[in-house]
């Protein structure tokens, strides 16, 4: 058993744990990452960058159809083959060279293995062939560990051998049928990348379409999936799962039995903890981390929880921006307790509360930041609610020949500010950041109304806000 020793030790090497270090070693201090998949993690290899993948292909497709004079020229539907080999390139062949030359560029250090807490400041990690290295921290460990998928406790569920979402990211052979647990953005992504791919999808979900967003928008995709051939089944429960020679079938709730080859769960996440050591540090093992705003672990000065562990926004993006956070904060603690944790300074994530930007790349894309109406009437806001048809825009009208969409702005009447915003319908996306900066930098729907936007846009849209506002 060897020893070594640095100012930081951060467990997980994805995009979290990475910008922890880099941040880190930017601040003057040596960091010390430990990973026992691929550098890279997660959203590299098995979420965000193949599931994107699988669906530009159709979107672009889908884009090209909607307008005359490029829907003339599409002679064919999508090359699944062609897809799957571009996943493959995004992903570089699930190999992680490239990212561990990243790190040693940055100055820090890989070591392979399964990392546990094995007291304050202490970390070992077992390699692949048991030999065991302990790491020990001067100033900080940083846990991003992030989440793995919930597999519910269904009857028959585990027996039936379900894909998550990385089996759905990594598939090989896109199957004839697909059933879906779940009907929030994981299901609903793979659903339309799924259906777009030529399976005959079925989704399951016992509520509601994304859950936690403005109706519209859940209704919206579901509407789309419909049309595009899929079958969505909302507000209905699962009794059994059982596998077979032919496939799955799953039970439902009314006693009618859904049959596919395949069955994707994607019913939420849990927290990749069970393993860590937290016992040996007065926490449940298992267990989401809690965390103050500079992603500090209460009760333990040394110990962060960064990224999905924490369980504040489990988005890739939002955990940079907690990790550039905790790297800069464990820096300048490492140098000074003079730290500036304020709301909205540089050393705080205080945007996880109330301005998290979320984009759902389904048909239509959905994308939305702060509050929902109902969010905001929950917290007591003064709410004012501005809705718009994104069709009414002239923009629109050139962006497509058969452009739909949905708009929908959540101001704080009382200030005169937007605090939340939502959009639906293509290439939406492009339209939030501006709505993030709104609501982070608290701007006055007076001032926005000198915020002209481009003609013609779909970004237009918020003139027509300020003037459905009465601006």
């Amino acid at each position: 058993m060897s020893t070594r020793e640095y100012d930081l030790i951060v467990i997980g090497a994805g995009p979290v744990g990475e910008n922890v270090a880099d941040r880190a070693i930017r601040g003057g201090l040596t960091a010390a990452i430990v990973e026992s998949e691929l550098v890279g993690g997660e959203c590299s290899y098995w979420a965000c960058m193949p599931s994107k993948a699988l669906l530009r292909a159709p979107a672009a497709l889908r884009a090209a159809r909607d307008v005359a004079g490029a829907a003339e020229a599409v002679t064919g539907g999508v090359d699944v083959a062609a897809v799957l080999a571009r996943r493959d390139r995004i992903v570089h062949d699930y190999q992680d060279t490239s990212q561990v030359e990243w790190l040693q560029g940055a100055g820090i250090d890989l070591v392979r293995g399964h990392g546990r807490l094995a007291g304050e400041r202490e970390v070992t990690v077992t390699a692949a062939d048991g030999e065991t290295t302990t790491l020990r921290a001067r100033h900080a460990v940083a846990v991003c560990t992030g989440s793995a998928a919930l597999i519910p406790d269904i009857p028959g569920l585990q027996d039936a051998a379900p894909w998550t979402s990385r089996e759905a990211t990594g598939v090989r052979t896109v199957p004839s049928s697909l059933i879906i647990l779940g009907g929030g953005v994981v299901g609903l992504e793979m659903a339309t990348a799924f259906t777009a791919l030529g399976s005959d999808v079925t989704v399951i979900a016992r509520s509601t379409l994304l859950g936690g967003l403005e109706d519209f928008a859940g209704e919206a995709v579901g509407a789309a999936l419909t049309g595009a051939g899929a079958t969505v089944l909302a507000g209905r429960g699962v009794e059994h799962v059982a596998r077979s020679s032919d496939g799955v079938s799953v039970t439902l709730d009314d006693g009618s039995v859904v049959r596919a080859e395949e069955i994707l769960v994607a019913t939420g996440r849990v927290p990749r903890t069970e393993d860590l050591g937290l016992e040996h540090v007065g926490l449940e093992a298992g267990s989401w981390i809690r965390v103050d705003d500079t992603m500090r672990v209460p009760g333990n000065d040394w110990l962060y929880a960064v990224g999905d562990v924490n369980h504040r926004a489990l988005l890739t993006h939002q955990g940079k921006y907690q990790a550039r956070v905790a790297g800069d904060v464990i820096a300048r603690r490492a140098a000074s307790n003079d730290v500036d944790t304020s709301a909205w300074s540089a050393l705080a994530a205080t945007a996880d509360h109330s301005a998290v930007p979320q984009v759902v790349f389904t048909e239509p894309e959905v994308a939305a930041v702060g509050h929902t109406e109902a969010s905001a009437r929950d917290a007591g806001i003064d709410v004012k609610v501005v809705d718009y048809d994104l069709s009414w825009v002239a923009g629109a009208s050139t962006h497509s020949d058969r452009y739909e969409g949905r708009s929908r702005a959540v101001i704080d009447a009382e200030r005169g500010v937007l605090v939340g915003a939502t959009f639906v319908g293509p290439d939406v996306a492009e339209l939030l950041h501006a709505a993030t900066i709104a609501i982070v930098g608290e701007v006055p729907l007076h001032r926005l109304w000198h915020a002209v936007p481009a003609y013609p846009t779909v970004s237009e849209v918020w003139l027509r806000w300020l003037e459905t506002a009465g601006l």
